[in-house]
């Protein structure tokens, strides 16, 4: 099920940047630029809490209940639920170290950054998350295709 959206003005985003629609299309559809301001707006708008002490942190977010949560963003070529250390040239999944991330968190928020400006978000535990993972559904290292994250989404409660 789907929790809410995001919502940003294209024009005024477009105007007060100084940039074409497309230059800002792009930026605010890369995962590695718009996550900064994405966790900002949720942790302010979504969860009411604060922001991690530090990037190495855990977690991203602490909502207004004291819970962690992660951000994680859905692109074209879907999305990973995997700790950030493991993602990157060079650097490896590790099965215990993504189960004993699921161990940590509460859960993930997830937005759709392909659908900016208006950003459909979910709020996934991590409990669901290690049930799909129990039953195949994230693949081996926990990424999976844009395709088959719609799909699991749907079953969120």
């Amino acid at each position: 099920m789907l929790h809410g959206y995001l919502e940003w003005n294209l024009e005024e985003l477009r105007a007060a940047m100084h940039l074409n629609a497309e230059d800002v299309l792009a930026y605010f559809t890369d995962g590695r630029r718009v996550s900064f301001m994405l966790e900002r707006r949720i942790m302010r708008e979504v969860l009411g809490g604060q922001l991690a002490a530090s990037e190495g942190d855990d977690h991203d977010l602490i909502d207004a209940q004291g819970r962690k949560w992660e951000v994680r963003s859905m692109s074209a070529s879907g999305i990973y639920f995997r700790p950030s250390y493991m993602v990157g040239s060079g650097r490896r999944f590790e099965c215990d170290g993504f189960l004993r991330k699921l161990g940590q968190i509460h859960g993930y928020v997830i937005s759709d950054i392909t659908q900016f400006p208006r950003i459909p978000y979910w709020l996934v535990e991590a409990g669901l998350v290690r049930q799909w993972w129990d039953r195949g559904q994230l693949l081996t290292a926990s990424k999976i295709p844009r395709a088959r994250a719609i799909d699991l989404l749907r079953t969120v409660p």
